[in-house]
């Protein structure tokens, strides 16, 4: 027992002293103010941005509303309406003659849309007297909507179909039919070239005529979207 006793002092002398515990602070990085305020800055205007076209967009959707989903009991729409709308690409359209034709410049008007080749077959023709019958039928209206027929290959158009370019609001243009594909679709089991399309002054896809309509049921979809829209789309871009 005197052993252990006389060792333990002996022991405690030759321990090395422990170091402090010391902690290393860093500071945080300040934010430039320059960068901060233009952050705050750049969300400011997306802000603005989104509310400008929040309000834009309104009235249009105000009135797709009003004629086809809070209709009133007994009304149906004969057309298939398109929910969600499908905004217009950056199509690459051309003149018979090859010029470039900018998309943009399409918007601010209706539209009714057909598209097919350029060898217009009899039911291309039907289509042909259907676009035409169904502008006239709107009277005073019929300035507020143009008709559109976009040529999906680059063969010479049959006399049929050029004779449609002297119809009054018509525009007779190629378009690329992948690009027409990924914006347009038909119902399930028909071609892209069987219906008329209805696009609306905002270049967005809204509605698709059935195959072989009825032109007054048509026209009075039409109608429809014309009252509703009156107080925001007015004729000529």
């Amino acid at each position: 027992m005197s052993g252990s006793n006389s060792s333990a002092p002996n022991a405690n002398a030759n321990a090395v002293p422990a170091e402090p515990l010391t902690l290393t602070v860093h500071s945080m990085p300040v934010p430039d103010p320059a960068v901060v305020a233009q952050q705050r800055s750049t969300t400011r205007g997306r802000l603005r941005m989104l509310l400008v076209l929040l309000v834009c967009a309104a009235p249009v959707v105000a009135s797709y509303l009003s004629y086809f989903v809070l209709r009133p009991e007994g009304r149906t729409n004969y057309s298939a309406l398109i929910l969600p709308t499908r905004a217009m690409p950056a199509l690459t359209l051309s003149t018979l003659a090859g010029q470039p034709v900018d998309a943009v410049g399409l918007r601010g008007q209706w539209l009714l849309v057909a598209v097919g080749p350029s060898i217009c077959d009899s039911a291309c023709e039907q289509r042909l007297y259907a676009q035409r019958q169904l502008r006239e039928m709107l009277g005073r209206e019929r300035d507020r909507l143009d008709k559109l027929w976009l040529v999906t290959d680059g063969g010479t158009p049959t006399p049929a179909l050029r004779a449609g370019i002297e119809s009054p609001g018509m525009q007779l243009l190629r378009a690329d039919p992948a690009q027409l594909a990924a914006w347009l679709a038909p119902e399930a089991g028909q071609s892209l070239e069987a219906h008329l399309y209805v696009v609306d002054p905002m270049g967005e896809w809204m509605m698709r005529v059935p195959v072989g309509a009825e032109p007054a049921r048509v026209k009075r979809d039409l109608d429809r979207l014309m009252r509703g829209s009156a107080s925001w789309d007015k004729a000529g871009r």
